[in-house]
């Protein structure tokens, strides 16, 4: 069973997202995403200054059997990436809520928070798509 931390809110295209003390957000993909994929080997990330808006393409991570898009799950100005990534795309699957964080947002104003879903209704979306 796929670990859902309570304290993050999460997307139907399986990014998760932390809201930090300082109101910047944390974007990375959820255990269950990454599970699916496999043992990641490459990952394209947004880079600083790149304004981003909801549901965009983002980047992409491959593992050895698959290929997906990253979405913004918000719209906001990218602040960090997490260039551990590039070397190391492993942190994903070994701590995808952790080490494996893929970029940080400054929210735009209309960032659309409210749509994202709670750890209860991610667990029954995940549990609907198998």
């Amino acid at each position: 069973m796929n670990k859902i931390p309570d304290n993050l809110k999460y997307t139907e295209s399986h990014e998760w997202v932390r809201i930090e003390e300082n109101g910047t957000i944390t974007i990375g993909i959820t255990d269950h995403a990454q599970e699916e994929l496999g043992d990641l080997v490459y990952v394209e990330l947004p880079k600083i200054g790149q304004q981003l808006n909801l549901d965009e393409v983002v980047g992409v991570v491959e593992s050895v059997k698959a290929a997906e898009d990253l979405y913004s799950p918000l719209a906001g100005e990218v602040i960090d990436f997490n260039a551990e990534l590039e070397d190391a795309p492993e942190l994903l699957n070994n701590d995808p809520y952790g080490s494996g964080w893929l970029f940080k947002l400054k929210l735009a104003e209309n960032s659309h928070l409210e749509n994202l879903l709670g750890a209860d209704e991610y667990a029954k979306f995940i549990a609907k798509d198998k």
